[in-house]
């Protein structure tokens, strides 16, 4: 059930009646048509911009046209009043037994909230992807928090998902962990680590160089480095990817798949992608104009194998090969792509930091050459978060050298404090994580406020229950709804009717953050209405003998259980049952 698309339906039912009547030409664009809460609520339940966008193509005065499509929806037993309103717009309100059947719908349809949108296609997110070199960072705990209820409202709104992870295990930057490893490896075995600029320092590979020492014994100290090297650096790739499963599981992240960048060297994966756009023209050989500004480490004042990205709306062409015949970073990211592109998808997501932001356009480019623009792939960019706590910025980890972990949040304050407060704001929006706000209890502190909600409607239901009320959903969705006629009760029914449009809304723009103010938002309302209960007697949710009347109340607490806990499920976030 989804209302605002069930009114939606009857707007178009009176556009068609209009034309049948020959009032209005037949074949006018409905598309624009939008059935959406009006800005003010004073105004009614929902508003339509139908007459303001047919008015047009119509040939008609949009408040004429208004006023036709009114009289039409007034014969509705759903539209208690439709009102044209301004240059064209019609606010409606709906019977109340149309926000009560809503609680009916959340207690009987297991699929109340849940949208066709996705339609099975298959879609990858691909997120965290951090280089295996050492403890996840704060800026990876949101990347992974926002990529996991990313997928999880995917799911929600009908895609078959696929979480992956894509390992950066075949750059310089394993080299250097190899080199920092050694170190501690030299430790392990008596003597001083020489934790010289640009190694690693942190404490995490201390219990990597007895690893070493283990397996190696001190037969390692005086070999060369091209001896070790690749020993070492695989040794400490594989603890460190341990360590970053193990930190993603502390959050509740699981992901379906782990690509190795490595695993596409010498195998023939990488020339292939290039091979392929080769085949279509758009490798050439040349040499780029120096960028403005500050150089980037690819760039070289001499001929290169370039990619002819500006063909696929890149600012300038990329180069795929350096002019000694090695691989530039972004061929093995192309040939990355190209192997989720025949894997399948029918969309690819990209959850990056801000600081990749200029790498958009030329894997978007990539990606539309490889598939001729059949897969569509889109990037989410996720902007800083600044730690507080006791009005000061979080000092770094010991163990990292450098920054806070992921682990030095979740240990503070939980995963699912960590996973909700990550998600109180829009992706591309700086965050600030204050560790004492997050924890505190009250109203400014949508974690908190949220999770009561849900507490407080699970306290009801066990009250109820041991008063002898049957709070099964079956049982409850028998109840007499039309009980609930207090405005306060049929603002929760209203909020609860919004549900399924946020979850598409969300869907669409890959949102999650909106099923948090959504959340709150619902949270609000059910606790005004208790507040309200303190003062009248009538709004409380027990009614001492008038049963059926407890019975309607509590399945409306029942719903917004419902409603909360799945709310909650898409964050990732353990709904709580009691509060302490």
């Amino acid at each position: 059930m989804n209302l605002f698309a069930d009114i939606r339906s009857l707007v178009l039912d009176a556009v068609d009646g209009l034309a049948r009547e020959g009032r209005l030409p037949e074949g006018l664009p409905l598309d624009a048509i939008a059935v959406e809460p009006p800005r003010d609520p004073g105004h009614g339940d929902m508003a339509t911009n139908a007459a303001m966008v047919l008015a047009k193509p119509a040939g008609q005065n949009p408040r004429a046209l208004a006023d036709q499509l009114a009289e039409r929806l007034r014969h509705d037993p759903r539209i208690l009043s439709a009102e044209p309103a301004g240059p064209g717009f019609l606010n409606l309100r709906l019977a109340p037994a149309v926000w009560q059947g809503v609680v009916r719908a959340v207690l009987t349809d297991p699929a109340f909230g849940r949208s066709t949108l996705g339609q099975g296609r298959r879609v990858n997110v691909e997120f965290v992807s951090a280089n295996p070199t050492g403890p996840m960072h704060v800026g990876h705990t949101r990347g992974a928090v926002f990529g996991d209820a990313l997928a999880r409202l995917l799911a929600f709104a009908g895609w078959d998902v696929t979480r992956e992870y894509y390992i950066n295990d075949g750059g310089a930057q394993v080299d250097v962990l190899a080199r920092s490893a050694f170190e501690r490896y030299r430790e392990a075995n008596g003597l001083s680590p020489e934790i010289a600029e640009g190694l690693y320092p942190g404490d995490y590979l201390v219990p990597v160089g007895e690893a070493l020492k283990d397996k190696y014994g001190d037969s390692l100290l005086n070999a060369p480095e091209s001896e070790w090297l690749v020993a070492v650096r695989d040794l400490a790739t594989q603890a460190m990817m341990e360590m970053i499963r193990a930190d993603l599981a502390l959050l509740g992240v699981q992901m379906d798949v782990y690509s190795s960048e490595k695993a596409l060297y010498g195998t023939g994966r990488i020339e292939e992608a290039i091979g392929r756009l080769r085949a279509q023209g758009l490798i050439y050989e040349g040499t780029l104009e120096p960028p403005k500004g500050k150089l980037p480490e690819d760039w070289e004042p001499r001929e290169q194998t370039l990619f002819r990205s500006t063909l696929h709306g890149d600012d300038v062409d990329r180069p795929v090969m350096k002019s000694d015949g090695s691989w530039t970073y972004f061929a093995p990211d192309i040939a990355y792509h190209y192997d989720k592109t025949q894997r399948g998808f029918d969309l690819l997501v990209d959850v990056f930091g801000a600081d990749h932001g200029g790498y958009v356009k030329r894997m978007k480019a990539a990606v539309a050459a490889l598939t001729n623009g059949r897969v569509p792939i889109e990037f989410k960019l996720m902007q800083l978060v600044k730690l507080m706590k006791n009005g000061e910025p979080v000092k770094m980890s010991k163990r990292s050298g450098t920054f806070v972990t992921l682990r030095d949040v979740v240990e503070e304050v939980g995963p699912d404090v960590t996973r909700f407060a990550m998600l109180t704001r829009k992706n591309d929006a700086p965050l600030d994580f204050d560790f004492d706000k997050v924890t505190e209890q009250s109203k400014d502190n949508p974690v908190f406020y949220v999770q009561y909600a849900h507490a407080r409607a699970q306290s009801v239901l066990r009250k109820a229950a041991e008063s002898g009320i049957d709070v099964g959903a079956d049982a409850l969705s028998l109840a007499d709804l039309s009980r609930l006629g207090h405005e306060s009760e049929l603002k929760v029914t209203r909020a609860l009717g919004e549900w399924p449009r946020l979850v598409e809304i969300a869907a669409k723009g890959m949102e999650p953050h909106r099923i948090a103010f959504y959340l709150y938002d619902l949270a609000s309302d059910f606790h005004s209405l208790w507040n309200r209960g303190n003062d009248d007697p009538s709004l409380r949710f027990l009614q001492e003998g008038d049963a059926d009347t407890t019975r309607a109340k509590i399945a409306l607490v029942r719903a917004v259980a419902v409603v909360i806990a799945q709310g909650l499920g898409i964050l990732g976030v353990t709904p709580a049952n009691e509060m302490r």
